[in-house]
């Protein structure tokens, strides 16, 4: 079976891109990285609806694996004092889209 991608995207408050931008930089993919949670890349919007975005894919075996280590960044110590360190400022995020993505049989990407 092919690998299932999920697409984020994450619409920042007015001028907290850069905050998001840090912390995924800094912490959050350190901490991907100790779970086993695989990026396919970061993307910001050049020309879009909003400047404010940063959209990523996350590259997963099957939808258990995703389950497995997703919920166990989510519950992470290091994950949640990071987060509220990198939040005193104000909330970063106004909303998350996720979708689960199959490549099909004629993509590049499998």
């Amino acid at each position: 079976m092919s690998k299932i991608y999920e697409l984020r995207v994450y619409t920042c408050l007015p001028g907290r891109l850069p905050a998001l931008s840090k912390r995924f930089e800094t912490q959050t993919l350190k901490i991907w990285e100790k779970h086993g949670i695989r990026q396919a890349g970061f993307f910001t919007t050049l020309i879009g609806e909003s400047n404010q975005e940063l959209t990523y894919l996350l590259e997963w075996d099957s939808l258990a694996e995703r389950e497995t280590k997703w919920n166990a960044f989510q519950s992470d110590p290091a994950w949640i004092a990071a987060r509220a360190e990198t939040e005193k400022e104000g909330q970063i995020v106004a909303n998350i889209a996720s979708s689960f993505l199959v490549p099909t049989s004629y993509s590049s990407v499998k």
